[in-house]
């Protein structure tokens, strides 16, 4: 069976946890441009990663990034 395409713009927008659980975490959104008008609080807080709790976002990106490997491998 070939090997599935990997959709490339999700696979740089989510990673998987190390460890165990390997869950799925995703950046802020509204961190790429328009930062000059932010204050420092708010642009510290875009740094943070979120675990993504949707089922189906999860299977969503299940799906796109099938080889979706976990940060730093």
């Amino acid at each position: 069976m070939p090997k599935m395409k990997t959709h490339k713009s999700t696979s740089k927008r989510f990673r998987r946890t190390q460890g165990g659980k390997g869950l799925l975490m995703r950046t802020k959104q509204g961190k790429s441009h328009l930062r000059r008008n932010k204050k420092a609080r708010a642009k510290r807080l875009f740094d943070e990663m979120l675990v993504v709790e949707s089922k189906g976002v999860q299977d969503r990106v299940q799906i796109l990034a099938p080889y979706l490997r976990e940060k730093g491998k």
